[in-house]
């Protein structure tokens, strides 16, 4: 069975989370402890010597970052072959998404959450100006399409969704984002789909 190693409250663990349970593949949870700072252990850092979550073990083998773990469970455990499709354009689209959730996403509401809820010092204005920058990413997306890279949502989608919808956490108000708002209510509607604490309620998303 796979293993994943995570904290209950991380967003990029939570990515891996909603992709599992919505493929319907049984997993075992390993909490990681990082007060006790596990994730800095020898053992851990034999499995990801970044020291970070997630990783996900199938196996003998073990994956570390987010990202990373959805394009291994779309290839390997969604035999629709939807969730990262094989058509060249939709495969870019994606990786452009994916590489945001890494980059300004992580830059922008994801550490605007762990400075307001965790007290984590950072550069307040230049993760309010990446969240700005994702925002209105998105919304010019979702203004006119359902989903980020293609018809119907893959990956993209999920790489994106937790830390939009933990954004409330950041202190960053959804409300002119009508678009944005509509996509996660879709993404709350998709058959498997799990939250967090700290997620939006999806009743508050509706226009």
């Amino acid at each position: 069975m796979l293993t994943l190693y995570e904290f209950a409250l991380s967003g990029n663990c939570h990515k891996v989370r909603l992709l599992l349970s919505l493929l319907g593949v049984r997993y075992q949870s390993q909490p990681v402890d990082a007060a006790a700072r596990q994730h800095k252990a020898a053992g851990f850092l034999a499995m990801n010597p970044l020291g970070q979550v997630p990783v996900l073990c199938d196996g003998e083998h073990c994956l570390r970052d987010s990202q990373a773990i959805l394009c291994y469970l779309a290839r390997r455990y969604d035999a629709s072959g939807l969730w990262l499709p094989q058509d060249a354009l939709v495969q870019a689209r994606i990786v452009g998404w994916l590489s945001l959730a890494a980059g300004e996403v992580s830059r922008g509401p994801a550490a605007l959450r762990l400075h307001y809820k965790w007290g984590r010092a950072i550069d307040t204005t230049d993760a309010e100006a990446a969240t700005q920058q994702v925002l209105t990413l998105l919304e010019a997306r979702l203004g006119e399409h359902d989903w980020l890279a293609d018809t119907r949502p893959t990956i993209a989608d999920v790489a994106v969704q937790p830390y939009l919808a933990l954004a409330g956490e950041g202190r960053v108000a959804l409300a002119a984002w009508p678009a944005t708002r509509r996509w996660l209510a879709r993404m709350a509607a998709l058959p498997g789909y799990c939250a967090m604490p700290g997620m939006t309620d999806p009743a508050a998303l509706a226009d």
